[in-house]
């Protein structure tokens, strides 16, 4: 049985092919489309799902959400908050005439369905689904966080087998999601982009606005909560989420620039939002465990995605594991509305474990070389393992690399396939690669890809199943580690790093490249960022990578065996 999940029209399009259970392929819009969150109808990651699927159409296509329930939303809000929101009100009609509530006829008529075939499920159980159905949990506690479905921002359930449970849920206004987005935008950053940015931004200042941003939120002691709409805007507002009274609690905002420049009083408030979203989120996540009687956490939406924030749930919030959708937003409905259906609606049994992030499509050899050719890129081509020491010898020897192979991550983060790495160990990697080659603001940290192996001695990591293998948690870099300032490049401000712990059963590629640099170096660990520059999506075929690579200061660029040096940049 072959079951397609969508989700799209709103942010994060994407689709994903459920093959008898188990998703055979998964992919954002962005990545071909090369528009950064791309909001529309996933036609070419639908291609790509159902390339050489015979037949060709699935047996169920489903929708992440509900559209006539979100309207319904947009409509009872609109009345509910007019005049002011009269501007919103008119912009979105014209969306939702356009093509939000014609969802069903436009499946129908691009994949060539019947009417029975086409399924929708609530937000926010597709979300649970993309979480639970692809733990290793038969039991767990879930809790989704987001900006808003149809009505739900939050929502604690439990997951029994193939079966799904939510037991309590926050409506919108109030929004842990859209607190956050509103601080997101205040701080000069982009909406449903910028997030991280913040919570980039966050280790440079202290929480010293925390009083303040608890007069915008009641928190209770379960994690409910409710905000303060005196100091928002966007339930009425279509281009400014918060209110006159924001500023005039929090000072003037931080205007948008380029070089990302910042002063005290912007870190500050960025620390406190990101406290008390740690703190809501603990509170949230002790429920949950209460209420499921679970020793297991499964994770999504949006705000799934604070990585800082998941390591105070791995270490406080009482649970033994914790598992996170690699595509914790809204992506992620899309192979969750599908596991769904035939997990829960259609009472099949679980066949499936995420434990890589691999589901984009991949690229031979072959398709490698003749892109070379057709462009006429000088390449030198080498078998596997030479392959491997020359580039762990290059990144030793200070050389930055765009490292492409194999098939692309489902997700954000890069993972070794769509990767730009370099020598962690050198102090002056981090400024040069957002300088030269992402082209980003110089308070960002780096992630540092490690042996699984390595990984205790240099990072404090949770036990457990940790969502480390999807780079889905920021911990301490252990002191020692700190002390003899031995991976400066990946270490922030504040002592910490995201790490992403690769596994040779997942990775094995990978895994091998970063021996190879442990044998030169003694340490099993690079620095691994995104490849991509800023403001563009990951990177997905040989002709995205070379490009890219063409517009940084990258020193090698790595297809699959072929290696591109930067005096071959044409």
């Amino acid at each position: 049985m072959k079951v397609l999940g969508i989700s799209c029209h709103y942010h994060d399009s994407a689709a994903a092919l459920i093959v008898d259970g188990v998703p055979v392929a998964m992919a954002q819009e962005e990545r071909f489309s090369r528009i950064k969150h791309d909001a529309g109808f996933p036609s070419r990651a639908i291609d790509f799902v159902m390339k050489g699927k015979s037949p060709t159409s699935p047996d169920y296509v489903v929708f992440y959400e509900k559209p006539f329930l979100k309207f319904e939303r947009f409509i009872r809000s609109a009345v509910s908050f007019f005049p002011g929101s009269y501007g919103q009100f008119r912009e979105g009609m014209a969306r939702y005439l356009k093509e939000k509530l014609w969802i069903k006829a436009e499946i129908k008529q691009k994949l060539q369905v019947r009417d029975d075939q086409v399924l929708f499920v609530p937000h926010h159980y597709s979300h649970a689904a993309s979480a639970f159905f692809c733990s290793p949990f038969r039991e767990s506690a879930i809790l989704t966080v987001d900006g808003a479905g149809e009505w739900t921002t939050t929502a604690i359930g439990r997951g029994l087998e193939n079966r799904i449970e939510l037991l309590k849920e926050i409506r919108y206004p109030h929004s842990l999601g859209l607190l956050y987005s509103t601080f997101t935008a205040f701080l000069g950053f982009r909406v449903n982009d910028g997030e991280y940015k913040v919570m980039g931004l966050a280790p440079y200042g202290k929480p010293v606005y925390v009083d303040d941003v608890l007069r915008l939120i009641d928190i209770r002691e379960d994690g409910s909560f409710r905000l303060n709409l005196k100091y928002f805007s966007f339930h009425t507002s279509l281009t400014t989420p918060y209110s006159r009274a924001f500023p005039d609690l929090f000072g003037e905002p931080r205007r948008p620039d380029r070089d990302g420049t910042f002063d005290q009083r912007h870190a500050d408030i960025a620390a406190s939002i990101q406290q008390v979203t740690e703190d809501v989120l603990l509170k949230l996540a002790r429920t949950s465990r209460e209420l499921s009687g679970s020793k297991n956490l499964s994770f999504a939406g949006g705000v799934a995605l604070n990585s800082v924030a998941n390591f105070k749930l791995m270490k406080e919030a009482g649970f033994d594991h914790i598992f996170i959708q690699p595509a914790a937003g809204d992506a992620g409905g899309a192979p969750g509305a599908a596991l769904y259906v035939y997990n829960h609606v259609m009472k099949n049994e679980r066949r499936f474990v995420m434990d890589h992030a691999y589901y984009g499509p991949g690229y031979t050899d072959a398709d490698t070389g003749a892109f070379l050719a057709a462009e006429k890129i000088l390449h030198t081509r080498y078998g596997d393992d030479e392959l491997l020491r020359v580039v762990a010898r290059k990144i030793a020897d200070g050389e930055v690399v765009g490292f492409f192979q194999g098939r692309s991550e489902w997700g954000p983060r890069a993972l070794g396939n769509r990767s730009i790495l370099a020598d962690a160990r050198r102090p002056e990697m981090a400024k040069r690669i957002n300088e030269t080659i992402k082209f980003r603001e110089p308070f960002r940290p780096f992630a540092p890809s490690v042996l699984d192996g390595d990984a205790p001695a240099l990072f404090d990591i949770p036990p457990g199943e940790s969502p480390a293998r999807f780079m889905q948690l920021v911990c301490p870099v252990r002191e020692t580690v700190r002390k003899e300032n031995l991976l400066p490049a990946i270490t922030h401000v504040d002592g910490t790093a995201r790490p992403h712990i690769v596994f040779k059963k997942t990775s094995e590629r990978y895994y091998r490249l970063l021996q190879e640099f442990k044998t030169i170096t003694g340490i099993g660990c690079v620095l691994n960022t995104s490849f991509n520059l800023s403001g563009e999506p990951v990177v997905e075929s040989p002709a995205d990578a070379y490009r890219t690579f063409c517009g940084s200061g990258m020193d090698l660029l790595v297809l699959n065996n072929y290696v591109v040096e930067n005096n071959g940049k044409h």
